[in-house]
Protein backbone atom coordinates (compact mmCIF):
# COMPACT_ATOMS: atom_id res chain seq x y z
CA UNK A 1 0.00 0.00 0.00
CA UNK A 2 2.87 2.37 0.79
CA UNK A 3 4.93 1.46 -2.25
CA UNK A 4 4.31 4.82 -3.94
CA UNK A 5 5.41 6.77 -0.88
CA UNK A 6 8.51 4.60 -0.48
CA UNK A 7 9.49 5.12 -4.12
CA UNK A 8 8.92 8.86 -3.75
CA UNK A 9 11.19 9.05 -0.71
CA UNK A 10 13.82 6.94 -2.45
CA UNK A 11 13.73 9.23 -5.51
CA UNK A 12 14.33 12.26 -3.31
CA UNK A 13 17.29 10.52 -1.67
CA UNK A 14 18.74 9.45 -5.02
CA UNK A 15 18.34 12.90 -6.56
CA UNK A 16 19.81 14.51 -3.47
CA UNK A 17 22.85 12.22 -3.64
CA UNK A 18 23.53 13.42 -7.18
CA UNK A 19 23.00 17.04 -6.14
CA UNK A 20 25.32 16.76 -3.16
CA UNK A 21 28.01 15.29 -5.39
CA UNK A 22 27.63 18.21 -7.81
CA UNK A 23 27.71 20.61 -4.87
CA UNK A 24 31.00 19.10 -3.70
CA UNK A 25 32.67 19.54 -7.11
CA UNK A 26 31.31 23.07 -7.55
CA UNK A 27 32.64 24.15 -4.17
CA UNK A 28 35.94 22.49 -4.86
CA UNK A 29 36.29 24.37 -8.13
CA UNK A 30 35.39 27.69 -6.45
CA UNK A 31 38.22 27.21 -3.95
CA UNK A 32 40.93 26.89 -6.52
CA UNK A 33 41.67 30.58 -6.35
CA UNK A 34 41.67 32.94 -9.27
CA UNK A 35 41.20 30.16 -11.80
CA UNK A 36 37.87 29.20 -10.21
CA UNK A 37 36.89 32.87 -9.70
CA UNK A 38 33.93 31.86 -7.51
CA UNK A 39 32.07 30.31 -10.44
CA UNK A 40 30.65 27.58 -8.19
CA UNK A 41 28.83 30.06 -5.94
CA UNK A 42 27.59 32.10 -8.90
CA UNK A 43 26.36 29.00 -10.67
CA UNK A 44 24.51 27.82 -7.56
CA UNK A 45 22.78 31.19 -7.26
CA UNK A 46 21.79 31.27 -10.92
CA UNK A 47 20.49 27.70 -10.87
CA UNK A 48 18.48 28.46 -7.73
CA UNK A 49 16.87 31.45 -9.41
CA UNK A 50 16.05 29.28 -12.41
CA UNK A 51 14.38 26.59 -10.33
CA UNK A 52 12.46 29.30 -8.44
CA UNK A 53 11.05 30.60 -11.72
CA UNK A 54 10.10 27.06 -12.79
CA UNK A 55 8.47 26.54 -9.41
CA UNK A 56 6.44 29.71 -9.96
CA UNK A 57 5.34 28.43 -13.37
CA UNK A 58 4.13 25.17 -11.80
CA UNK A 59 2.25 27.15 -9.16
CA UNK A 60 0.57 29.51 -11.63
CA UNK A 61 -0.46 26.61 -13.89
CA UNK A 62 -2.07 24.76 -11.01
CA UNK A 63 -3.75 27.84 -9.55
CA UNK A 64 -5.64 28.38 -12.81
CA UNK A 65 -7.41 25.04 -12.35
CA UNK A 66 -9.57 26.50 -9.60
CA UNK A 67 -13.26 26.88 -10.41
CA UNK A 68 -14.51 28.99 -7.48
CA UNK A 69 -12.39 31.94 -6.39
CA UNK A 70 -14.45 32.38 -3.21
CA UNK A 71 -13.51 28.90 -1.99
CA UNK A 72 -9.82 29.58 -2.65
CA UNK A 73 -9.97 32.91 -0.80
CA UNK A 74 -11.83 31.50 2.21
CA UNK A 75 -9.54 28.46 2.33
CA UNK A 76 -6.41 30.61 2.38
CA UNK A 77 -7.78 33.05 4.98
CA UNK A 78 -9.20 30.41 7.34
CA UNK A 79 -6.19 28.18 6.79
CA UNK A 80 -3.85 31.04 7.67
CA UNK A 81 -5.74 31.64 10.93
CA UNK A 82 -5.52 27.96 11.85
CA UNK A 83 -1.84 27.82 10.91
CA UNK A 84 -1.02 30.91 12.95
CA UNK A 85 -2.89 29.66 15.99
CA UNK A 86 -1.04 26.35 15.79
CA UNK A 87 2.20 28.15 14.80
CA UNK A 88 3.02 25.44 12.27
CA UNK A 89 5.82 27.46 10.70
CA UNK A 90 7.66 27.71 14.00
CA UNK A 91 7.26 23.98 14.60
CA UNK A 92 8.59 23.18 11.14
CA UNK A 93 11.54 25.50 11.53
CA UNK A 94 12.31 24.05 14.94
CA UNK A 95 12.45 20.62 13.33
CA UNK A 96 14.81 21.98 10.69
CA UNK A 97 16.99 23.65 13.29
CA UNK A 98 17.08 20.44 15.34
CA UNK A 99 18.30 18.58 12.28
CA UNK A 100 20.88 21.27 11.56
CA UNK A 101 22.21 21.23 15.12
CA UNK A 102 22.67 17.46 14.94
CA UNK A 103 24.56 17.65 11.65
CA UNK A 104 26.83 20.64 12.25
CA UNK A 105 29.31 21.64 14.93
CA UNK A 106 29.67 25.17 16.39
CA UNK A 107 32.49 26.99 14.65
CA UNK A 108 32.62 24.56 11.76
CA UNK A 109 32.31 25.60 8.13
CA UNK A 110 28.72 24.39 7.94
CA UNK A 111 27.58 25.77 11.32
CA UNK A 112 25.70 28.59 9.57
CA UNK A 113 24.71 26.53 6.56
CA UNK A 114 21.29 26.30 4.95
CA UNK A 115 20.48 22.84 6.32
CA UNK A 116 17.30 24.00 8.08
CA UNK A 117 16.22 26.15 5.15
CA UNK A 118 16.76 23.29 2.72
CA UNK A 119 14.80 20.85 4.88
CA UNK A 120 11.84 23.21 5.27
CA UNK A 121 11.74 24.45 1.66
CA UNK A 122 12.08 21.00 0.09
CA UNK A 123 9.57 19.41 2.48
CA UNK A 124 6.96 22.06 1.71
CA UNK A 125 7.48 21.97 -2.04
CA UNK A 126 7.19 18.20 -2.16
CA UNK A 127 3.98 18.00 -0.10
CA UNK A 128 1.78 21.02 -0.92
CA UNK A 129 0.97 20.00 -4.48
CA UNK A 130 -2.18 18.09 -5.41
CA UNK A 131 -0.16 15.12 -6.68
CA UNK A 132 0.92 14.29 -3.12
CA UNK A 133 -2.69 14.14 -1.91
CA UNK A 134 -4.44 12.58 -4.92
CA UNK A 135 -1.57 10.18 -5.58
CA UNK A 136 -1.60 9.00 -1.97
CA UNK A 137 -5.37 8.50 -2.11
CA UNK A 138 -5.07 6.44 -5.29
CA UNK A 139 -2.44 4.30 -3.61
CA UNK A 140 -4.61 3.68 -0.57
CA UNK A 141 -7.91 3.12 -2.37
CA UNK A 142 -6.97 1.33 -5.56
CA UNK A 143 -3.35 0.27 -5.15
CA UNK A 144 -2.60 2.59 -8.09
CA UNK A 145 0.84 4.13 -7.55
CA UNK A 146 1.24 5.66 -11.02
CA UNK A 147 0.70 9.27 -9.91
CA UNK A 148 3.18 8.95 -7.05
CA UNK A 149 5.66 7.32 -9.44
CA UNK A 150 5.32 10.34 -11.75
CA UNK A 151 5.71 12.65 -8.75
CA UNK A 152 8.80 10.68 -7.75
CA UNK A 153 10.44 11.51 -11.05
CA UNK A 154 9.67 15.22 -10.67
CA UNK A 155 10.79 15.31 -7.03
CA UNK A 156 13.97 13.40 -7.85
CA UNK A 157 14.96 15.94 -10.51
CA UNK A 158 14.03 18.86 -8.26
CA UNK A 159 16.03 17.43 -5.36
CA UNK A 160 19.17 17.42 -7.52
CA UNK A 161 18.94 21.17 -7.98
CA UNK A 162 17.85 21.89 -4.42
CA UNK A 163 20.70 19.85 -2.99
CA UNK A 164 23.23 21.85 -4.99
CA UNK A 165 21.98 25.02 -3.31
CA UNK A 166 20.80 23.85 0.12
CA UNK A 167 22.93 20.80 0.83
CA UNK A 168 22.15 18.01 3.27
CA UNK A 169 18.81 19.44 4.39
CA UNK A 170 17.13 18.32 1.16
CA UNK A 171 17.54 14.53 1.46
CA UNK A 172 16.28 14.76 5.04
CA UNK A 173 12.97 16.03 3.66
CA UNK A 174 12.36 12.52 2.29
CA UNK A 175 11.30 11.43 5.78
CA UNK A 176 8.74 14.25 6.06
CA UNK A 177 7.37 13.50 2.59
CA UNK A 178 7.04 9.79 3.34
CA UNK A 179 5.21 10.37 6.64
CA UNK A 180 2.82 12.92 5.11
CA UNK A 181 1.90 10.73 2.16
CA UNK A 182 1.74 7.55 4.23
CA UNK A 183 -0.81 9.14 6.59
CA UNK A 184 -3.01 10.18 3.67
CA UNK A 185 -2.67 6.74 2.07
CA UNK A 186 -3.71 4.95 5.26
CA UNK A 187 -6.63 7.37 5.77
CA UNK A 188 -7.75 7.12 2.13
CA UNK A 189 -10.91 5.17 2.92
CA UNK A 190 -12.19 7.98 5.14
CA UNK A 191 -11.20 10.86 2.85
CA UNK A 192 -12.37 9.45 -0.50
CA UNK A 193 -16.10 10.33 -0.11
CA UNK A 194 -15.16 13.99 0.38
CA UNK A 195 -13.11 14.30 -2.81
CA UNK A 196 -15.29 15.17 -5.77
CA UNK A 197 -13.76 16.60 -8.95
CA UNK A 198 -14.66 20.11 -7.76
CA UNK A 199 -12.95 19.57 -4.42
CA UNK A 200 -9.78 18.25 -6.06
CA UNK A 201 -9.73 21.26 -8.41
CA UNK A 202 -9.95 23.69 -5.50
CA UNK A 203 -7.34 21.80 -3.47
CA UNK A 204 -5.07 21.96 -6.50
CA UNK A 205 -5.66 25.70 -6.77
CA UNK A 206 -4.91 26.39 -3.09
CA UNK A 207 -1.86 24.12 -3.04
CA UNK A 208 -0.55 25.81 -6.16
CA UNK A 209 -0.91 29.24 -4.53
CA UNK A 210 1.38 27.97 -1.78
CA UNK A 211 3.85 26.79 -4.42
CA UNK A 212 3.89 30.35 -5.79
CA UNK A 213 4.61 31.60 -2.27
CA UNK A 214 7.53 29.18 -2.02
CA UNK A 215 8.95 30.45 -5.30
CA UNK A 216 8.72 34.07 -4.11
CA UNK A 217 10.59 33.13 -0.94
CA UNK A 218 13.24 31.38 -2.99
CA UNK A 219 13.74 34.52 -5.06
CA UNK A 220 14.12 36.58 -1.88
CA UNK A 221 11.10 38.73 -2.73
CA UNK A 222 9.03 37.71 0.29
CA UNK A 223 9.35 35.86 3.59
CA UNK A 224 5.96 34.18 3.65
CA UNK A 225 5.44 31.59 6.39
CA UNK A 226 4.16 28.99 3.95
CA UNK A 227 3.76 26.24 6.54
CA UNK A 228 1.09 28.30 8.31
CA UNK A 229 -1.01 28.13 5.15
CA UNK A 230 -0.87 24.34 4.75
CA UNK A 231 -4.24 23.75 6.52
CA UNK A 232 -5.82 25.74 3.67
CA UNK A 233 -5.17 22.85 1.28
CA UNK A 234 -7.69 20.64 3.06
CA UNK A 235 -10.43 23.20 3.66
CA UNK A 236 -12.06 22.86 0.20
CA UNK A 237 -13.25 19.42 1.35
CA UNK A 238 -15.51 21.27 3.78
CA UNK A 239 -16.22 24.54 1.96
CA UNK A 240 -17.29 22.90 -1.32
CA UNK A 241 -20.23 21.36 0.52
CA UNK A 242 -21.67 24.80 1.30
CA UNK A 243 -20.53 27.08 -1.56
Amino acid sequence: MLLGSLVNAAAILAGSAVGLLLRFFLRRSSRRGASGNGIGDRLQKTVMQGIALCTMYIGVSGALKGQNALIAILSVVIGAVIGELLDLDRAMNRAGEWVQNRLTRPGSENANSTVAEGFVTASLLFVVGAMAIVGSLNSGLFGDHSMLFAKSLLDGISSIVFSVSFGIGVPLSAAAVFCYQAIITLAAGSLAPLLSDAVVAEMTCVGSLLIIAISLNMLGITKIKVMNFVPAIFLPMLLCRFL
